[in-house]
C-alpha cells in the first residue's frame, strides 16, 4: 500500500508539471505600478498603487472601476486586502504612513491610522478573516513596526515587534513578507543586513535564520507562503541582479525553524509567491514568472513576463498577477 500512495503522489505531481501555463493579460490600469493585490473571490479583484490609485473589478478582470483616494495623489498604496466589491482596506507606506477603509466599494474612502513618525515605512498587512489582520513595517530605534486590528481595519494598535540587526528590514514588494498562520500566530520575513524568519506564536518570538541572499539593502526574502502549519516557500534574491539563482529561494518543512535550497530554484530575483494546491506553487518578479509542482523542489518557466504580485482567489480557484505599468494578468491552463 505505501508503494501505491508514493506511486499515486508521483504521478499525480508529473501530471501536473506537464500542465501548459500561459499568462493572459487583462488590462492596462492608470497606476505606474501596482503592488497590492486582492483576491476576493473568482469575480471580485482589487489593486493599488503609486498615485493615491486603487482599482477594482466584480466579473473577473473584464471590467474595472478607478479611484484616486482624496488628498493621497503622491501616496503609494503598497498594499491591499479585500472582504468584499464593497469592503476593503489599503496602507500607504511611508512619512506619513497611512491606512484607508471603504465600506461602498471604493466612493468614499476613511483615514483610520496616520502616523508621521521619523522614519516609519510599512512594508505588508495579511488578515486572517474579516477581523484580524496585521501589518508588518521596517524598524524604528532597533524594533520592528507591527500592528494588530482585531474590527477589520476600523482600528490599528502598536504590538510588540522583533529586535532588528542593523540594516536589517522588510520589504514593501507585494504585501507578502507577512502572513497569519492562526488565530494568534503570524510570520515575518527579512533581508538587508540578515535574512531572518520571525514566528510569534502569541506569547513570544522565535527567531530563526534563512540561508538566503543577504548582506546588502538588496538581497534578501521579498515574499514567503505557507500551505499548512510546516511547510512553506520563501522567495527574493538580489533586485540589483535580477537573473542571481543563488539563495532565491529556500523550503521549510518545520515551521520556519529551518530552510533549505531547492534542487532547480526559480530564473531570478522573484518578489511573490503563492501556494495554488498542495502541490503547485508560483512565485513571480519582474523578469519572469515560474511554476512548481512539487512543494517548491523543483520549478519550470511559465512566461518571460514578470510582476510585482500575484495571488490566489480566497475564495476560488482563479490566479492573477499585477505589476509594473499597470499591468494586471490571470494565470491561465493553456489548451
Amino acid at each position: 500500500m505505501k508503494h501505491i500512495i508514493t506511486f499515486y503522489i508521483l504521478f499525480h505531481a508529473l501530471a501536473v508539471q506537464a500542465q501548459t501555463y500561459r499568462i493572459k493579460a487583462l488590462v492596462s490600469a492608470p497606476v505606474s505600478s501596482i503592488r497590492g493585490l486582492s483576491v476576493v473571490n473568482d469575480s471580485v479583484i482589487w489593486i493599488s498603487g503609486t498615485e493615491g490609485k486603487v482599482g477594482k473589478s466584480t466579473d473577473g478582470g473584464k471590467h474595472w472601476e478607478w479611484f484616486t483616494v482624496p488628498g493621497c495623489d503622491s501616496c503609494d498604496f503598497r498594499d491591499i486586502e479585500a472582504f468584499s466589491g464593497d469592503r476593503a482596506v489599503i496602507m500607504g507606506i511611508a512619512e506619513p504612513a497611512r491606512i484607508y477603509l471603504t465600506n461602498d466599494g471604493g466612493r468614499s474612502w476613511k483615514q483610520v491610522y496616520f502616523n508621521d513618525t521619523r522614519g516609519i515605512f510599512l512594508d505588508g498587512m495579511d488578515f486572517l478573516d474579516h477581523q484580524k489582520g496585521v501589518i508588518i513595517g521596517d524598524a524604528i530605534d532597533g524594533i520592528f513596526t507591527i500592528l494588530g486590528t482585531n474590527d477589520g481595519g476600523e482600528t490599528w494598535q502598536s504590538l510588540k515587534g522583533p529586535a532588528a540587526r542593523e540594516g536589517e528590514a522588510s520589504f514593501a514588494a507585494s504585501g507578502t513578507t507577512i502572513r497569519m498562520l492562526g488565530r494568534k500566530s503570524f510570520a515575518i520575513c527579512s533581508g538587508g543586513s540578515a535574512s531572518r524568519f520571525f514566528r510569534y506564536d502569541g506569547h513570544s518570538w522565535k527567531v530563526s535564520p534563512i540561508p538566503a541572499a543577504q548582506g546588502a539593502p538588496s538581497r534578501g526574502i521579498f515574499s514567503f507562503a505557507f500551505r499548512n502549519g510546516k511547510q512553506g516557500v520563501a522567495v527574493g534574491g538580489d533586485y540589483l541582479v535580477m537573473d542571481a539563482r543563488e539563495g532565491n529561494c529556500l523550503l521549510t518543512n518545520d515551521g520556519g525553524r529551518s530552510w533549505k535550497a531547492p534542487a532547480t530554484p526559480p530564473r531570478g530575483y522573484r518578489s511573490a509567491v503563492e501556494y495554488l494546491d498542495g502541490n503547485r506553487v508560483l512565485c513571480t518578479g519582474p523578469t519572469g514568472t515560474d511554476m512548481s509542482a512539487d512543494g517548491g523542489l523543483t520549478w519550470a518557466p511559465v512566461s518571460n513576463e514578470g510582476f510585482h504580485a500575484a495571488r490566489k482567489a480566497k475564495n476560488g480557484s482563479r490566479v492573477f498577477l499585477a505589476g509594473s505599468k499597470g499591468r494586471i494578468a490571470v494565470l491561465e491552463t493553456a489548451e
